[in-house]
């Protein structure tokens, strides 16, 4: 009999890569997803072997079921982007804290792991490099606090009814599918997108920030990993641990830069410590940035409908964030 495994969010970015991994490692697969962000279009290659549940996490459904008849769940349902998070938090209390709460409360004794997918954002603007789970947390925008929030949560879930939850906080993570539509964001998407229309990469400030860019196949198998191997009640960072610099990234993919002012807010460095997860999960990320733009490019090519990004259109889309956080 197949192993199963409930994927939230499973029409998303990494959670339809995710799907795609357990699906090759032969698990009976169900996806819970609203397609509020997601597409079926990113799971249309598994129509007739996963179930698939459209309902709203933050609401009761059909969906908590599911939840009780499978032994494991990997939990990536809610919303992700910066702006729209300050100037609609509530909206992101619903679908990343009330959905969680939701899904802890459906659980039962039969789950084996429950792995949530957490956001290194906790960690703020001025981190200690490279970062440790122990790190200070600072918060500095709703998305970032609701992640946050639903991982304390799950811990609290397994100190008073010994739910067994590991939390996976992932740090820039970058591939094909990442969304690409109407939400300011996914810095690779935006270039590539300013790249195939004629448009020259936007670089905020000097573009010698580093990044902690992770490939979403290392980040599947880090959640995979934590579901067999992770300690109930633990926190693991889940990045590639070489940091690189967003100019780097821009050069990988084009020559005509312009410069963009700075944001409030935003860290100089991100560069997660995953030593805990290597020894603990035998995580180990495999693909370096180089090779990682070009698998997103070999997805990419100039049908794809991915928005060009001017930089008019940048600054009106982050007002809120310049406004608020300033």
């Amino acid at each position: 009999m197949k192993e199963s495994a409930l994927v939230t969010g499973g029409a998303g970015f990494i959670g339809s890569h995710l799907v795609d991994l357990l699906v090759s490692l032969d698990y009976k697969v169900t996806i819970v997803d609203n397609l509020s962000t997601g597409s079926l279009l990113n799971i249309e290659h598994h129509v007739g072997s996963i179930d698939f549940i459209e309902e709203d996490m933050s609401c009761t459904g059909a969906w908590q079921k599911a939840v009780r008849d499978n032994k494991y769940i990997f939990h990536l349902a809610g919303l992700a982007s910066i702006v729209p998070s300050i100037e609609d938090p509530s909206s992101y209390y619903r679908s990343n804290v009330m959905a969680t709460v939701n899904l802890l409360d459906s659980c039962d004794q039969h789950l084996s792991k429950l792995v949530y997918s957490a956001s290194a954002s906790c960690y703020g603007k001025n981190p200690p490099l490279p970062t440790k789970e122990t790190a200070p947390i600072s918060t500095e925008y709703p998305y970032a606090h609701t992640k946050y929030v639903a991982e304390e949560i799950c811990m609290h879930w397994f100190k008073v009814y010994r739910t067994p939850v590991v939390s996976d906080r992932f740090f820039n993570v970058y591939g094909p599918r990442s969304r690409s539509g109407d939400s300011y964001g996914a810095v690779l998407t935006t270039f590539l997108g300013q790249h195939l229309n004629g448009l020259p990469l936007t670089v905020v400030g000097d573009g010698n920030q580093t990044r902690d860019f992770t490939f979403v196949s290392d980040i599947c198998q880090g959640l995979y990993k934590s579901a067999l191997h992770g300690k109930p009640g633990s926190v693991y960072n889940l990045g590639s641990g070489m940091p690189r610099s967003v100019l780097d990234m821009a050069n990988l993919i084009s020559s005509n830069i312009i410069f963009i002012p700075e944001r409030p807010g935003e860290p100089q460095a991100t560069f997660a410590d995953i030593s805990k997860a290597e020894t603990i999960l035998g995580y180990r990320p495999v693909v370096n940035l180089e090779d990682g733009i070009e698998l997103v490019k070999a997805k990419t090519d100039n049908s794809s409908n991915i928005k060009g990004w001017s930089e008019a259109d940048i600054m009106a889309a982050t007002s809120a964030w310049f406004k608020h956080l300033s």
